[in-house]
């Protein structure tokens, strides 16, 4: 695992936006397409535009996996992933051929459907996040390390629904969903190239503890140290409780 520490969140989103989209050029220009997993949520916000934005990114030969998706929630919520990934990455770059989780009705159906897609062929970069309860996708304490299944219909405990809370995705906790569709854990494993964007100083714990603790489902996003090449981008505040040699140099923005 490589860990990169910016100054800032900007300098951050913008140094792993240009590893993205020379992933996603690679995977083009070796392959002729290119498969992504993508995530959502506010530390996803600059990382997006920034990627949406890169130069020479061919879009028209990708195609997008949805990491995960509240069980009931419609598409025209505030807090749908399905609007959020239109709105913030399917519509700005031109992403003609996307799979986005459709949980408002038959969560099941809809994970085995497109998981059934997702087996075809191993995504060549996932975009993904670590919660404030250490969760990948919405794979909260205690993940499951084993089910082979690419996409499971799971639980959100307390401390996950209350980061959307206030994150403000919701009014409430007794607003947020329960359940929940999400990428496995073992799925995410199966991205050649591993991308995660985790800024803020609320995320330091987390960070901490996936990143120095022991790899265990207690603390999910621990898991990504097992994979052969992930880069976990940081900025100052979320890398605040890490040792000196797990944070590394404070890097510049142009050095990525």
């Amino acid at each position: 695992m490589l860990v990169r520490t910016y100054a800032d969140r900007a300098a951050m989103s913008r140094a792993a936006a240009r590893h993205a989209a020379r992933a996603i050029r690679e995977a083009v220009a070796e392959q002729g397409r290119a498969r992504i997993v993508a995530a959502t949520g506010a530390s996803q916000f600059e990382f997006l535009q920034a990627l949406t934005a890169a130069p020479g990114v061919p879009w028209t030969s990708v195609e997008m996996f949805h990491l995960d998706e509240y069980v009931g929630l419609p598409l025209d919520h505030p807090a749908s992933f399905r609007r959020y990934l239109m709105e913030r990455l399917i519509v700005p770059a031109g992403i003609p051929c996307y799979h986005l989780l459709d949980a408002e009705h038959d969560a099941a159906l809809t994970a085995e459907r497109i998981g059934a897609r997702l087996s075809e062929r191993r995504p060549d970069v996932a975009f993904v996040g670590i919660g404030e309860n250490g969760h990948l996708a919405f794979n909260d304490p205690p993940a499951d390390f084993e089910t082979a299944q690419p996409y499971l219909v799971v639980s959100l405990d307390e401390a996950c629904r209350r980061q959307q809370v206030g994150e403000g995705w919701f009014a409430t906790l007794a607003d947020v969903p329960s359940r929940a569709i999400s990428m496995s854990v073992r799925q995410i494993l199966e991205a050649r190239t591993i991308i995660a964007v985790v800024p803020d100083a609320r995320k330091a714990s987390a960070v901490a503890a996936c990143l120095e603790g022991d790899v265990t489902p207690m603390a999910p996003a621990s898991i990504l140290r097992t994979h052969a090449n992930v880069t976990v981008y940081l900025d100052r505040p979320s890398a605040a409780l890490l040792a000196p040699a797990t944070r590394g140099e404070l890097l510049a923005d142009d050095a990525a």
